[in-house]
Parts: C-alpha cells; structure tokens; sequence
C-alpha cells in the first residue's frame, strides 16, 4: 500500500518521482528545443507576465484551464503555460491532467498516462507514484491515469485537496487542464480547489451562448482570464492568439 504520510520535500520528490522519457509533440509543445523567437511563443510569455502581474493584486498559483467545449485548444494552452513558467530561472511548475474523461496531456508529452491522477485519487498510488519528471528542467507532470467510471465523485472525494495542500508549498505554479466547462460538472469541481480559471475559445467556432454558459458556471471562481485560440495566421488581430492546437489528424490549413 502507498504511504500518504510520507515526507514530501521538493528533493524527496527529486529522488522518488518517476524519471520518464517524453517525445514531445513538436507542433504543439513550443518550447520544447525550439526557437526562441518561434510563432505563437511571445504570445505565452505575455500570459505569463500578465498572470504575474494579477499575482501581486491577489493570492494566485492553481490555475485551472478549461473551455467551454471539446476540441478548442485548453490542453495546448495548459501544456504550453506551464512550460513557459520554467523558462524563468529557477521557477517550478506542475502540469496536473484533470480530464478523467478526455485525457490528452499524456499524448502531447509522448508519454503514459498511468499511474496519475486516477490512482492517486483511488488510493493506489501516493504522489511519488503519480508524479513524473521529464527532460525540461523543473516540469513536472501528473497524467489521468486510467480511465474510470465515475470522473466527478472521484475529484470530489476530499484526496485532490489533500493531494493540493502537499504540493503547493513545492511549485511556484501549478497548472490543471480540465474537463470541457458545459457537457460536465468535473470543471466547477476542479475549480473549488483552483486559484483562478482560464478559458480558451475558439475563434470563428465557439458559440457566444456556450462561451457565456461556461463563464456561469465559474460565476462563483476567480476568472482570470480568456485566451482566444485559432486565430488565422495572417489575421491582424494580436491579442491572444495561439498556435495550432495539434490534433493528431489535424492538417496545416493556414491557421493558428
């Protein structure tokens, strides 16, 4: 059996937190040994400072990334924040999937998916076990772990917080990607536990209903920001606008 009372210092997690080896997906994690200066990378460094800047207004590190709809780009922007949070000197982020149901962290990193999150919150695995440490220094990731039938009373069962608490004082951030905000009641759970939310829309896709029904359903979390994605690559518009999301089928068409 896992011991969850087992001392949980940032080198003890060095030392039993599993070593894994990513393969990355190029076209949707940009800063993995890739340029610099490369398309859509300015545009995170500027979330990230903007995310700095409302840190010194209020208490802000869980960060929960959600949207209102499947397939409009919250696992590239989770991915791709918490690894421009490791580019400063010295800072440390976690990289939680929370979509029980739809995990998609795991692909983009090149690696497995389990143990996570799952068998944490069943109690058969403690956080060395759900916990991995890839080649980028200071990133750290928790996959889905396996699928399970009852997503929701899972995050709901007191551990996730638990898990949370122990964590926190490790991390300069800590980055959850979630379930999609209206299909599902899984995101306004993860939310409880979260500092701030953002949501990623689509451009030319997300349905204005369906944007402000997600906005409800965090009407009670600290919405910290809405990250338009999809935005055509020669489009003048320059707030906010990404990469492609890099779905596996996906085929270059001229957007971002």
């Amino acid at each position: 059996m896992p011991s969850f009372a087992s001392p949980f210092t940032f080198d003890a997690l060095l030392a039993r937190s599993a070593q894994a080896r990513w393969s990355p997906d190029s076209k949707t994690m940009l800063f993995f040994n890739s340029d610099e200066q490369g398309y859509g990378m300015e545009e995170f460094r500027t979330l990230r400072s903007r995310l700095y800047q409302m840190r010194e207004k209020q208490s802000l590190k869980k960060i929960l990334v959600t949207s209102s709809l499947p397939k409009e780009g919250k696992s590239f922007v989770a991915a791709n924040l918490a690894q421009v949070m490791v580019r400063q000197q010295g800072r440390r982020a976690l990289l939680i999937d929370g979509d029980l149901r739809g995990p998609r962290l795991h692909q983009v990193l090149g690696t497995a998916s389990s143990p996570g999150l799952s068998e944490y919150l069943l109690g058969e695995a403690d956080e060395f076990g759900a916990i991995q440490r890839g080649p980028m220094d200071n990133l750290f990731f928790i996959p889905s772990g396996r699928t399970v039938s009852s997503p929701a009373e899972l995050v709901a069962n007191g551990r996730l917080k638990f898990l949370l608490n122990r964590l926190e004082p490790l991390f300069d951030w800590i980055i959850i990607d979630s379930p999609p905000a209206v299909p599902v009641s899984d995101a306004g759970l993860l939310a409880n536990y979260c500092d701030g939310v953002l949501i990623v829309v689509r451009s030319n896709a997300t349905p204005f209903d369906i944007a402000r029904k997600a906005r409800q359903e965090f009407r009670d979390t600290s919405l910290v920001g809405v990250v338009l994605n999809g935005i055509d690559v020669g489009s003048s518009y320059t707030q906010y606008y990404y990469s492609s999301y890099g779905h596996p089928n996906s085929k270059g068409d001229g957007r971002r």
